[in-house]
């Protein structure tokens, strides 16, 4: 059994809330730097370019990238041979938040309920999926999901009758009316299957993925690099 005390979570946790704010990935600089070789349109390598030198901007002076620093969404692979001592999971996920939060100077958005409006001055808590796994390891991974692109989701029950086909139309259908207003480039994160809130919680996992990484379901690969070259189709352009 490997024992993990709760302070090293606030404290990883912390860390990564603030590297989620000031940092974008590599596979994100890679991808700007991709379209605007590609790009056409004068504003939009410009709106390209922009964000480019925000990127270097915040990760140097460790600012936020954008004002919308998000709440966080949180996934913890638990080992079923790891025990966490000190305190619960969730209790010190939430603090590292708080924590990360509060020492980065990041905004806090976050209400303690939808029916007071309160804030909780400190960005808890957060959206926290907990899954077992096998082994003695603790692997968390945490997005800064902003209200712009979460207000733009979606989600529907379609009929066996629309197949395949009313799935790819549908997420089309979500891209094309989310528009700007969810902060273009897009990522789009889709889950199908399952009850729900399972296909909900499906489709905020593939956005943890490397951009470009090939889906690990040979046919869902398929499906992606299809609804992807339709997407771009759809002239989403810079705001």
């Amino acid at each position: 059994m490997r024992e993990i005390h709760v302070s090293s979570i606030v404290d990883a946790v912390g860390k990564l809330c603030m590297e989620a704010n000031y940092s974008l990935e590599p596979d994100m600089l890679r991808a700007f730097a991709g379209a605007l070789e590609k790009e056409r349109s004068p504003a939009g390598r410009q709106v390209l370019q922009i964000l480019q030198q925000n990127a270097e901007l915040a990760r140097t002076k460790k600012i936020p990238y954008c004002q919308d620093t998000g709440f966080v969404v949180c996934f913890a692979e638990v080992g079923q041979d790891v025990h966490v001592e000190g305190g619960l999971l969730t209790d010190a996920i939430n603090a590292g938040i708080r924590a990360g939060y509060t020492e980065g100077y990041l905004r806090a958005s976050i209400v303690r309920s939808p029916f007071d409006r309160v804030n909780t001055a400190d960005n808890t808590p957060g959206v926290i999926h907990i899954e077992l796994t096998a082994g003695a390891n603790l692997r968390i991974q945490i997005m800064a999901k902003g209200g712009g692109c979460e207000n733009r989701s979606k989600y529907k029950m379609l009929t066996p009758a629309e197949g395949i086909e009313g799935a790819k139309a549908w997420v089309l259908e979500c891209i094309k009316t989310a528009g700007p207003d969810a902060c273009p480039p897009l990522i789009a994160g889709v889950g199908i299957g399952g009850a729900f809130e399972k296909a909900a919680i499906l489709s905020k996992k593939p956005l943890f993925r490397e951009l470009g990484s090939p889906n690990p379901d040979p046919a869902a690969d398929v499906l992606e690099k299809e609804l992807l070259e339709r997407a771009n189709r759809l002239g989403i352009g810079p705001q």
